[in-house]
């Protein structure tokens, strides 16, 4: 990424965008400046990525942890709800790290599905499945299926970005398969069989390792 002989307001190099970006280009008289428009936003969102696809594995360690059904001093709700927030930062990180990649457009569209489960998943996450709400209305069956719903809406969403890593040849396409069988034990969510959703944890601590490493790899720090 080039460095403009311009600065920030406070003193800093100006960073600017490299042509791949896809701002417009300069004039050729002038060809050694580029204008402030073209300026480094993507600079940002490709160090934030870099950064925040560690949450990925962190998430993965604790979702892991809460299907093994060892009791915890902060509880398992604490649990459930801190891995939920790390892995929705992961999927920000995962699509900002494939914002340039040829298959952004899927990339977005599990972000988007995925914040969409998320939004779901969180305030039932607290609500007694065995009991329901009953001033609500809401039977203890309607919970339930409420919250597998939710569960397919996440898992689709890491399925749309597993196909998005696999095929973007931005990062090892190995990692978007394992985010893709990941994403078969989310959609199943808790209510599958003992061993899946623990089997799907660690395919997504796999897979959140090998996106962090390649991603700080590929995007060193400038």
């Amino acid at each position: 990424m080039s460095i403009s002989q311009h600065q920030t307001a406070s003193g800093r190099p100006l960073r600017v965008a490299p042509a791949w970006v896809g701002g417009a280009r300069p004039s050729a008289a002038d060809d050694h400046l580029l204008p402030v428009r073209e300026a480094v936003w993507i600079w940002s969102v490709r160090r934030y990525a870099r950064n925040a696809l560690w949450a990925l594995p962190a998430g993965a360690a604790l979702y892991g942890w809460s299907t093994l059904g060892i009791a915890t001093p902060p509880g398992p709700l604490v649990v459930e709800v801190a891995a939920g927030w790390l892995c929705t930062v992961a999927m920000v990180a995962l699509a900002g790290l494939l914002a340039g990649s040829r298959t952004r457009r899927t990339a977005v569209a599990g972000l988007l599905v995925g914040l969409a489960g998320a939004a779901l998943w969180l305030p039932l996450t607290a609500l007694p499945t065995a009991t329901g709400v009953e001033p609500m209305g809401v039977a203890a069956g309607q919970l339930r299926t409420a919250s597998m719903a939710a569960a397919a809406v996440m898992g689709a969403g890491w399925l749309l970005l597993g196909w998005a890593v696999l095929r973007s040849k931005l990062v090892n396409p190995a990692d978007g398969v394992l985010l893709i069988l990941a994403a078969v034990s989310i959609g199943a969510g808790s209510y599958a069989v003992r061993p899946l959703p623990t089997v799907g944890a660690l395919l997504l601590l796999a897979a959140g390792m090998g996106l962090a490493w390649t991603g700080s790899r590929l995007i060193p720090p400038t």
